[in-house]
């Protein structure tokens, strides 16, 4: 049986690392099933399109998405970022998205936001919570 899934592994990356902007690119590879050779390219890709910033903490890497930027995909209104962040990430604190978004982000919220504001395990897991049929 083939899998696939709805989401490239660009989008996914980019929700592990709104997830945890202080994620090891080893750890990200390792939950997406994907090779760090992988990720490390992925994030590349993201950061030389101006998608995510990279910056060093320590012996480590941190990350911001820059969430005002739209989605570089032909044919549609060019939804912010923050807008399909909101949207993947889900509802999880009865508010107006999760809680690892900056409200200045979110659509609808203050404008001129530049970037997601993340917190290390904020939102939701990646599995998914329904049982199969």
């Amino acid at each position: 049986m083939a899998s696939w899934s709805f989401l490239t592994n660009h989008a996914r990356v980019l929700l592990c690392i709104a997830h945890d902007p202080a994620a090891r690119l080893r750890d990200v590879a390792a939950g997406l099933g994907i090779t760090e050779r992988s990720a490390y390219a992925i994030v590349t890709d993201l950061a030389q399109a101006g998608y995510v910033i990279k910056q060093k903490d320590g012996r480590r890497n941190r990350y911001q998405i820059e969430a005002h930027l739209p989605l570089p995909e032909p044919g549609t209104r060019e939804p912010a970022i923050s807008e399909v962040l909101v949207l993947l990430l889900g509802n999880t604190g009865g508010g107006d998205g999760p809680p690892g978004l900056a409200a200045a982000a979110r659509p609808g919220g203050a404008h001129g936001a530049d970037v997601v504001a993340t917190q290390p395990g904020a939102g939701q897991s990646m599995a998914g919570d329904e049982d199969p049929p």
